[in-house]
This record gives structure tokens, sequence and C-alpha cells, in this order.
């Protein structure tokens, strides 16, 4: 890449800025970035919503002009490879990467939306920007009454903050147990016994079914002529709509949450409902742009889609059949982007994540879980575990003949580092007691 150039990069989030970075300020780049506030690390934003941290704190590292806050891509044409924004703005580039991110899953709840509306009730709160954390911290109160739906480590966050907050909060997993895709059975119920213990009342095997919705003017009913959600909202340009972006109530007045109504006709009253249901990569743009989409925009091995001069980094690009929506991976993928794009060999072969997560409580009652890799062992595998149900400690790693394949470590993390680096190099540990006691980072 020379430096006339045209880079054009569609997200001005983690993965967006992090390319503009690393390309320096000598390339011709340009980030169009959708939210008008200065840019922010996502994954504080619970400790935003539980106080301990200001929203300032959450911001990005400034990326200077490259960056055109509060302007949307509305439509790409490959053949003139131009950007048209809904400004009215037109961005020519010779590389365009698309890091579009991902929206909030919007679960298919009845009285979620009116026909044809995109409207949230009142107290309905998508958890997935800054807008919508500050929107729901703005309506917290000592004492109110919260349910948040979903049970990964979204919702997991999200009640534990809400908790702290002084709220009622209530949890409902559709699933078996809490965090399912990271942690096992075991680590999953010292989970749900520490959520339990901050106050959190936890359903799980648990569906909710609908809303219940006071319109203006009438008494709290789940009505059923009101529509579920379709699977992605979209404007005309075929780009998804933020979930933190929802239009406002209509004129004629306003819809209030009341409460939910689970699949077995238990109901729960709420004065909030926390839709915390995962997230859906954002590929509007590049399917109406006919590029190859399944969950994700399909990217090579050098993050290219099937047009050579476009790219997909981060939430929203699907390689090798994995789509990561985590933060590591999606700095990872800009790193080598870049890489690539200044004419280095590099290549993208995966990320190996490790999921981390602070769940603060009371002094000395926080408590600290790592995962990696592969938590649930196959047959053949070898698996190690220490527990202290003293010190709420638990340990578990995955071997796969000599090699460390996972691991799930909750209580006391001072190994997670050494155990990390022996899983992604692919080492055969040699002292594996060692790396689980607690000096075996040191």
């Amino acid at each position: 890449m020379t430096s006339d150039q045209r880079v054009v990069v569609i997200g001005g989030g983690l993965a967006g800025l992090r390319l503009a970075q690393r390309l320096g300020p000598a390339a011709a780049v340009t980030v169009l970035g959708e939210e008008t506030r200065a840019p922010y690390n996502r994954v504080l934003l619970a400790e935003v919503l539980a106080g301990r941290y200001a929203p300032e704190v959450t911001a990005l590292p400034a990326p200077g002009p490259a960056l055109r806050r509060g302007v949307r891509a509305v439509r790409i044409d490959r053949t003139d490879r131009t950007v048209l924004c809904d400004d009215g703005t037109v961005a020519q580039y010779d590389t365009l990467v698309l890091a579009t991110g991902s929206n909030a899953v919007l679960p298919p709840l009845r009285g979620l939306f009116e026909p044809q509306g995109r409207d949230l009730p009142d107290g309905v709160h998508a958890f997935r920007t800054m807008d919508d954390c500050l929107a729901l911290s703005a309506a917290l109160r000592p004492g109110v009454r919260a349910v948040v739906i979903g049970g990964g480590l979204l919702g997991v966050s999200a009640a534990r903050a809400l908790a702290a907050r002084g709220a009622q909060v209530v949890l409902a997993q559709q699933g078996e147990r809490l965090m399912e895709r990271q942690l096992d059975a075991e680590a999953s119920a010292l989970l749900h016994t520490h959520l339990t213990s901050l106050g959190v009342e936890i359903h799980t095997e648990c569906r909710v079914r609908g809303l219940r919705i006071q319109p203006a003017g009438g008494p709290g009913a789940v009505h059923p002529a009101e529509q579920a959600p379709p699977a992605e909202h979209a404007n005309p340009a075929g780009q998804a709509r933020p979930a933190g972006q929802a239009r406002p109530a209509t004129r004629g007045g306003t819809r209030k949450v009341t409460g939910v109504e689970l699949a077995d006709g238990y109901r729960l009253e709420a004065d909030l409902v926390v839709l915390a249901c995962g997230v859906r990569p954002r590929t509007g743009l590049a399917r109406a742009a006919g590029l190859d989409v399944r969950t994700g925009i399909v990217v090579d091995d050098h993050l290219r889609t099937g047009d050579p001069h476009i790219h997909a980094i981060g939430d929203c690009a699907e390689h090798a059949g994995q789509v990561y929506g985590l933060a590591g991976a999606a700095l990872e993928q800009a790193d080598v982007l870049a890489a690539v794009l200044t004419g280095g060999p590099a290549t993208y072969t995966g990320t190996r994540a490790l999921t981390r997560l602070t769940l603060g409580g009371a002094e000395n009652a926080s408590l600290d879980l790592a995962a990696f890799g592969e938590t649930t062992a196959l047959p053949g595998d070898d698996v190690v575990r220490l527990a202290d149900a003293t010190r709420r400690t638990y340990r578990k790693v995955v071997l796969r003949g000599d090699r460390l394949v996972g691991g799930v470590l909750l209580g006391e993390l001072s190994t997670v580092g050494a155990l990390a680096r022996t899983w992604e190099g692919g080492e055969a540990p040699h002292d594996l007691f060692h790396l689980l006691t607690d000096d075996g980072g040191h």
C-alpha cells in the first residue's frame, strides 16, 4: 500500500480504530463512525452500569482526523469503489474495510414492538452501546424491579451490575445453566451461587414468551396483535439499525413495560427489562453489495472478501466458519490486516480467545473467572480438577494427549497467564500441578 491509496473503514469501534492506528497518520485512511459520541471500549460497559467507572474511562485512543463521527454508510458501489453516506457525501476507496460490528439480538417476544413499529417500550433496554448503558443507568433507583433476559456473558455482567446499583434483579436463562458456552457444569453452578449471594434471583430452563405492556391510557396486558421483532432490523439501504438507536415513542403516547410472561404462564413484575440475548453480526451492507455472507462476512486468511478490494474484520467477519465476537479477536484481525495492507507476509489463522470476567460483590466477596479453549472434555480426554469449597476456588484443565486444550478457573486467577501461554503455544505442560496452584504463574 502506498500513501496515496485510499483506505475507507466502515465502523468506528475497536477493530476499525485499531486498524487506522496501525496504518499510521501517513496513510490516507477515512473511518466512518455511526455513533456521534467519542469512541469507547464496549467491554467496560458493565463497569459503567455498575457505577465503578465513569463513561470517559472507557474512551479509546483519540483517532484524530481520520474519524468522521455521526456518519452512517448506506450503500457500497463495488464498480465505482465508492461508499454512499447518509449525509449525502461519497467516500471513494482503493481498499474498503468493513468493521461494522454487531447488533444486540432482540428476541421474538410478544409485545416488544407494535405492528410495523421499531420502538422499544419504555423500560425495555438493549445492552450493547454506551447510549443503551446510560439510558439504563438513568432509569435505575434502589429497589427497582429488573428482569434480565439471557444468561450468557452479557446477561451475567448486566445482572451483576444492576444488583450492585441496588436493583431487585431476576435473570431468566433459556438454557440449562449460566454461561453455557464458556463454563462447564461445576463452574456454572459456582457462578450461580455467587450471583445468588449478590441478591440475583436466577431461573434457568426458563423461556420468556412475552412482555406485559401498559399502553397509553390503558392497563398492562400482553397484546396478541403486537408482533415479535424481525430477525434483523434494517433500514431501506440494507444496513442493520443499532439496537441502541430505536426511534422515539410515537405521538400516541408511551408504551410502558410492567412485567414479563414466561412460557409456562408464570408472570414476573418488572419496571425494567434488559435484553441480553447475545449479538448478531451486522452484515446488511455486505449482503446488499453482493458479498458472501453466512453468519458473518466471509473472509480468507488475508481477511479479504470475495472482492479483492474489500476486507472485513471484527464482530462482522467470519473466518474459517468462525465468528468470534470478542475484543481480542478484533484486535488481532486489525493487526494482521494492517500488516497485509502494508505489504507484510502476515496471514490470519484464527484467534485463541480467553474470556475473563470479574463479578464484584461486598468487600472480599468478588468472584473472578476465566475460561479458554475447550472446557468440555471429549471421550479419551484427561481432566484435572482442583476445588476448594472454603476458598470458593475451582480450577479445571482438559488435556488431549499431552496437549492442553482448554480450562476454567474461578476464584483464583494467578495461574491463568501461565496456563493460557501453554495453551496458546500448543505446548505440553511440564508440571501441570505447578501450573494449577497459586504460584504457578510466578
